[in-house]
């Protein structure tokens, strides 16, 4: 995947309007898939883009997290927690299965089916110029942050 054109899909977004990836080239975006809403790391993770959104906007990043939430979840988490991105409903796992990201994991001793925490940085001719997989939270925006900022 690396170093070629992201797959292209279309989802609902909150705000009312579908998102369609191969729109959004012309600027660099930050695609970062989460396993749910209104959970602790994924909570954090939002959080930490949120607060550096202004940083992305200076490299006029856009930033579009996805989660298989419906987008009802997606627009009441959007507003607790004061995100000024938008959020992607991937309910069919579309996007998902294009990444990549849905993987086998353990939670509390059983196996379940669900979205390894993923990250894409995609330049503004649509190609992925990295990708962070199975990250941990703490740190992880920043080095999203600086990456995006070498994009020419």
């Amino acid at each position: 995947m690396l170093d070629k054109p992201a797959p292209d899909f279309e989802l609902p977004a909150t705000g009312g309007k579908p998102f369609r990836l191969s729109r959004a080239k012309g600027a660099p975006l930050v695609l970062y898939f989460y396993p749910k809403d209104n959970t602790p790391g994924c909570t954090t993770e939002g959080q930490n883009f949120r607060d550096l959104y202004p940083q992305f906007q200076k490299v006029h990043c856009e930033i579009y997290g996805v989660s298989r939430d419906s987008l009802k979840s997606h627009e009441s988490f959007k507003a607790k927690m004061g995100f000024p991105f938008h959020l992607l409903s991937d309910t069919e796992e579309t996007a998902c299965k294009l990444f990549g990201v849905i993987k086998m994991k353990n939670m509390y001793g059983k196996k379940v089916r669900g979205i390894e925490r993923s990250t894409f940085a995609i330049d503004d001719k649509g190609v992925v110029r990295r990708e962070w997989r199975g990250i941990k939270v703490p740190g992880h925006v920043q080095e999203v942050l600086e990456f995006v900022q070498t994009l020419k």
